[in-house]
């Protein structure tokens, strides 16, 4: 009877694992105690700025990998933020949640990212999963929220901000600004040149507060001047250049189009402008558009888009600022509004009948 040899494993042998590093071998490099690496890990704003630099780049040398979950036991924290965003295909919720991500860094905060798809139960569900994996706070964007999402940071003790919008019932934390303010504005200026036929692109509003108080603004000013807005004249889509063009579309099919057109976002007004082109329209001399954010899309049309500068990046520091004073017991301001301003350029003009 033969007996069967267990193959040779091929390839090199392993080698046993390099020895993983150490606190105190973080503070014998740095030239500073254990319990300052621990405070450049969890409290960096407590060290200056020599000191904090020394212990990151002794971290960085020995590749140096704190233990996070006794980490976590200790201090009864994460050090996670969770921010919970409509889409992740929107330029403009990626560039407050870069400014959002930079703020917590400076501080030894991670951010984890979720997102929604519009949908507010969905929401309401991934801010669960994420407090069960022990997120410390919450950022999410607008006011509108499923009541059940409040209901579970109430249940887990979690601090969090509502952002790109004001609560005017004063409930809720927010960062933003006055959505419906500042569609009203440029809404006026459009009166201001002659204007009396007016086209709305909108994001659907179900469950979307930014889109519902835009568009409440632009209505407000038609209002105040004794005019209304023909529903015919209103068409609502995705965000997208390719549906803004062809929601657009739909209302010059008219036979009497309007001739300005609010946009609630420069997505919107670019897309119009596509659709403007291929039918022909001169912007301005037959057509007037205007969108809000102010984003290099618009400014660098031609003409240039009219647009509403909106705190972009401003809110995502904010909101940083924000839920780590909160988090450390710090004093920190409920809400805040940061003012908007129209960015004009040559979009806008009188209508056609009033030059």
């Amino acid at each position: 009877m033969t007996t069967s040899q267990a193959p040779r494993p091929s390839g090199p042998p392993l080698r046993e694992p390099k020895a993983r590093a150490q606190s105190k071998d973080v503070a014998q490099l740095a030239g500073v105690s254990m319990s300052t690496v621990s405070r450049a890990l969890n409290n960096p704003e407590q060290l200056d700025p020599d000191t904090l630099r020394r212990v990151r780049d002794a971290i960085e040398k020995l590749r140096y990998v704190p233990h996070a979950t006794a980490r976590s036991l200790r201090s009864q924290r994460s050090r996670m933020i969770g921010a919970v965003v409509p889409s992740f295909d929107y330029a403009l919720y990626a560039r407050t949640t870069s400014a959002l991500q930079q703020r917590l860094d400076e501080q030894g905060y991670a951010l984890v990212l979720a997102e929604h798809h519009y949908d507010l139960r969905t929401e309401a569900r991934l801010a669960s999963q994420l407090a069960q994996r022990g997120v410390d706070a919450f950022v999410f964007v607008g006011v509108d929220h499923d009541p059940a999402l409040f209901a579970l940071l109430e249940d887990y003790g979690r601090p969090y901000v509502l952002t790109w919008g004001t609560d005017t019932s004063g409930r809720h934390p927010t960062i933003g600004f006055d959505n419906e303010a500042a569609t009203r504005e440029i809404t006026r200026h459009l009166l201001s040149l002659g204007h009396r036929r007016f086209g709305l692109l909108s994001a659907p509003v179900e469950g979307n507060d930014r889109a519902r108080c835009r568009g409440a603004g632009m209505r407000a000013a038609l209002m105040e001047a004794g005019l209304g807005l023909d529903e015919r004249s209103v068409q609502y889509a995705p965000i997208s250049l390719a549906a803004a063009e062809a929601a657009m579309a739909r209302i010059l099919a008219q036979p009497q189009p309007p001739t300005a057109v609010v946009a609630t976002n420069d997505v919107f007004a670019v897309g119009a402008m596509m659709a403007c082109r291929h039918a022909g329209l001169r912007i301005p001399e037959d057509i007037s558009i205007t969108g809000v954010d102010n984003t290099d899309l618009g400014a660098t049309q031609t003409p240039g888009l009219t647009s509403i500068r909106t705190p972009i990046t401003e809110i995502g520091l904010a909101a940083a600022t924000q839920l780590i004073a909160r988090l450390d017991g710090d004093a920190a301001a409920s809400s805040e509004a940061f003012p908007t301003e129209i960015v004009f350029r040559g979009s806008t003009a009188p209508p056609p009948e009033g030059r």
